[in-house]
């Protein structure tokens, strides 16, 4: 028989289930089927000859396929050396550390890096790693309104005769809203009230900037950065993320990140899949070019058509639809057309902000995005005639 304690833990979490049930928050794990527009794959090297193929080389050649301990213990090894050097060049800075999930990375840099005499200055629509690892440094924060660098500089403002430390935070490509942080601005700003700057490139690595060194590196910034984070398990098709920034950072992070520390690395080998990714998407101008094409003018299609894409402006394309039923509605049709298509609802964006975040990558067609658009077009349309019926 179970403990009357643990009835009433299972009691209280079937409860907290059944309330994000009855709000349609409650979520699921399935595995999706029908033209991906879910994935992060941006540059569509997850299915690549020939990066299988260079994953398949380094296993036969690996001498081991288990990191075997943290990289402070065991785990380092001259394939990782090599790499980190290889990203940090690519990254147009002095030097770069390896996490093994962007999460981990955002976490352990933020937790580090700021503390109790310190204020954080965030985008209100920063991913969740941000905030947590905010959180968890206890620093200061500031929550700014999204990209409203009015509000920003009125928060510096009033905190520019304080003893602490200030730090801006933001995405560059937002992941939720698809849009794309001044970067410039922003700089200028945290050089004005002399702050320092944080970017999470996640969706902009291998899609924005030259060669896809992101957007950073395309407005010459990355010298003047005080981190930036590029993750490796979207358009580089394999996992982890960089922490990237002046060499005194990597070293830095080496003592005092503790989801560095603590963790055990990724096997040798992996390494090698991350290198070859990286030396693929250098070489896929035409492509990301072909992507960020397509997106304009599927986003273009679909803002005549009276959908709201909340300003994007790279290869994320979300259509807000506000409430909840609404956005599983639509997406459950969009499901039964063949496209694999999943609703965000809160928390992970805002009360009334629910969406369809639509992920485009080179492996979709122009025609499957035209027959997406006819085919949200119909469930509207029919949306409006149930709504006319209820009311007649």
């Amino acid at each position: 028989m179970p403990s009357d304690a643990l009835s009433a833990w299972k009691a209280r979490l079937h409860q907290g289930l059944s309330a994000l049930e009855a709000s349609s928050q409650r979520r699921s794990l399935a595995e999706i089927h029908g033209v991906n527009f879910c994935s992060n794959d941006y540059l569509g090297l997850a299915g690549d000859p020939g990066l299988r193929a260079a994953v398949a080389q380094a296993v036969s050649n690996a001498e081991k396929v288990g990191g075997t301990g943290s990289r402070l213990l065991s785990g380092q090894t001259e394939e990782w050396r090599v790499l980190e050097d290889e990203f940090a060049e690519f990254a147009g800075t002095e030097s770069a550390l390896f996490f093994t999930t962007g999460y981990a990375a955002n976490i352990g840099l933020l937790s580090s890096l700021v503390g109790r005499d310190d204020v954080v200055f965030s985008d209100e629509r920063n991913h969740a790693s941000l905030i947590d690892g905010i959180r968890l440094s206890g620093a200061r924060k500031v929550i700014y309104p999204h990209l409203n660098l009015n509000a920003l500089e009125d928060a510096l403002r009033q905190a520019s005769g304080a003893p602490w430390r200030k730090v801006i935070v933001s995405e560059s490509v937002f992941s939720m809203d698809g849009d794309t942080a001044p970067l410039v601005e922003l700089a200028n700003l945290a050089e004005k009230y002399h702050a320092a700057l944080i970017l999470d490139e996640a969706h902009a690595t291998g899609v924005h900037g030259p060669t896809g060194h992101g957007l950073a590196v395309a407005a010459g910034l990355a010298p003047k950065v005080l981190a930036i984070i590029h993750t490796c398990g979207k358009a580089l098709a394999s996992a982890g993320a960089f922490v990237c920034g002046p060499g005194v950072l990597k070293e830095h992070l080496l003592n005092h990140a503790r989801t560095f520390i603590f963790s055990t690395a990724l096997p040798p080998y992996f390494a090698a899949q991350i290198r070859a990714a990286l030396g693929l998407a250098e070489g896929m101008d035409a492509e990301r070019a072909s992507l960020l094409q397509r997106a304009s003018t599927f986003r273009a299609a679909l803002e005549s058509e009276g959908f709201d894409t909340a300003g994007t402006a790279s290869q994320i394309v979300p259509v807000l639809l506000g409430h909840n039923d609404a956005t599983l509605d639509a997406a459950e049709h969009l499901q039964r057309e063949g496209f694999a298509i999943r609703g965000i609802r809160p928390p992970t964006v805002s009360e009334g902000a629910s969406r369809l975040r639509l992920s485009l990558t080179t492996r979709i067609s122009e025609e499957e995005l035209s027959r997406l658009l006819h085919s949200l077009v119909r469930w509207r349309s029919r949306q409006s005639s149930l709504a006319v019926a209820r009311h007649a």
